[in-house]
Order: C-alpha cells, then sequence, then structure tokens
C-alpha cells in the first residue's frame, strides 16, 4: 500500500498535452542529456515513469530504460509510444516495489518523491534506490524547495501560475509538512474551468540528504536546473545526485 493519490484515466489522458513546457525540446535536451551522462554505459531505472516524458528520449538516446509506476493509465499512454520490450515497465509503487538486475542509474524527476505523503515512505522510497543502484551507481531527484519564504504570517496559499488557461496556487501546512497543489485549468472556449487538486509532502534538500545517508547514499552534486547552474538560496528547485558507494 501506498499514500499516493492514483492517476486516473482521464488525468493520463490529459498530462502531456497540459505538460507542454515539461515536454518542450529545451527541457527535455537538457534533462536526457544529464541524465544519460551518469547512467554511461549502464542501466537506468525511473521511479513513477508516467507516461514516458523522460524516460522514452532517454531511451531513444540509447540507455537501457526500466520504469516504475503506480498508475495503469499513465502506462497505458506510454505504451503508444514504446513498447514493452523496449521499455519495460513495472507496475508497483517507488518505495517498495523491486525489479531485476542492477542500474547504474536511478532516477525521480518532477518533484514526483512529493507524492509520496509520509517521510518514511520518502526514506524506503531512497533506500529502494539503493537497492537497485550497483556499486558506484547514482540516484538523482529533481525537487522543488518549499515556497514557505513567500509566506507572510497569516497566509496559507501561495500562487505559483497565473496565466490566461490555467491558475495554480498551492495551500500549505507548515507543521505536517503538507502540500495542496490546486489548478483550475480552462476547458475549450465557453468559459468553463474544471477544477484539480494533488496532496504532496514537502522535503528541505537537507531532509532529503539525511534519507540519502540512511539509505547508505552520498550527496555527490546538487544544481539548480538539469544545465547546472548553481544552487542558492533563491533558486525555486534543486536537482541532487547521491552515490552509492563502491
Amino acid at each position: 500500500m501506498t499514500s499516493s493519490e492514483m492517476w486516473g484515466r482521464d488525468a493520463a489522458e490529459r498530462y502531456d498535452a497540459e505538460e507542454t513546457e515539461m515536454t518542450s525540446a529545451p527541457v527535455l535536451g537538457a534533462t536526457v542529456g544529464f541524465l544519460a551522462e551518469l547512467a554511461g554505459d549502464g542501466r537506468a531505472l525511473e521511479f513513477a515513469i508516467g507516461t514516458g516524458r523522460v524516460g522514452v528520449p532517454l531511451r531513444e538516446r540509447g540507455v537501457p530504460v526500466t520504469g516504475i509506476e503506480l498508475s495503469e493509465h499513465m502506462t497505458a499512454v506510454l505504451r503508444r509510444k514504446v513498447d514493452e520490450d523496449t521499455l519495460p515497465v513495472v507496475i508497483g509503487d517507488m518505495a517498495t516495489t523491486v525489479v531485476p538486475g542492477e542500474f547504474s542509474l536511478v532516477y525521480l524527476v518532477y518533484n514526483t518523491v512529493s507524492n509520496l505523503l509520509t517521510q518514511d515512505e520518502q526514506v524506503e522510497c531512497f533506500r529502494n534506490a539503493a537497492r537497485h543502484l550497483r556499486p558506484g551507481g547514482r540516484f538523482v531527484v529533481e525537487l522543488g524547495v518549499p515556497p514557505l519564504r513567500f509566506l507572510p504570517p497569516g497566509q496559507v496559499a501561495v500562487p505559483f501560475d497565473v496565466s490566461e488557461r490555467h491558475l495554480g496556487f498551492d495551500t500549505i501546512d507548515p507543521v505536517e509538512q503538507s502540500l495542496v497543489s490546486h489548478h483550475f485549468t480552462r476547458d475549450g472556449e465557453d468559459g468553463r474551468y474544471r477544477r484539480g487538486a494533488s496532496r504532496h509532502r514537502y522535503a528541505w534538500p537537507a531532509e532529503l540528504d539525511l534519507m540519502a545517508r540512511i539509505a547508505g547514499l552520498e550527496r555527490e552534486r546538487r544544481v539548480a536546473d538539469w544545465d547546472g547552474a548553481p544552487f542558492t538560496q533563491d533558486s525555486p528547485k534543486h536537482i541532487s545526485v547521491w552515490r552509492k558507494s563502491a
């Protein structure tokens, strides 16, 4: 059992069309280049592979990729892009599901580790990554920095997107380290908006470093984006790399 919310059929069918920025050539090019360099001549395992936004182009780059995915609906969309022999996917949760073999790279992108809603599950996710890594292999996580600096006293909501077709804001509980992302998305041209929400558990970079240490991993690198910009106090997210001892 996992605390992660399940992606249904409708959400899976809309996912690629609604994530146009994250599926753009500049974003994917930098992401795939970063991961391919770390994978080297080894295999890669993507936790929560979804519709294959990253896994498919990484496989096309020549890196053998296997995926773990909780939602059969997301996997069904991925299967329209690539077959099982080319990119195998195991249905299960990223904290406990085990696939055969060792990998030079395990990666988890686009805030997905926050879908695990308890600290214990997030720790188990790091342990599961370490379980799959060969000696010297790397675990990579892309995660936003909690936006608490934008919360004045008494305020619980922070907007993250205000555009013509979408309004998004997070409501935050600092005591529980919980965050709910609210989305109002315009459907069609009749002025109607579709409402959606997803729950997350946010974690600070230092907390992730401790999770990695518990799992037997050491931090090797932390940058602000896939292009390798320096991580600073103003960075809205980080890409972190931990290494399993040889």
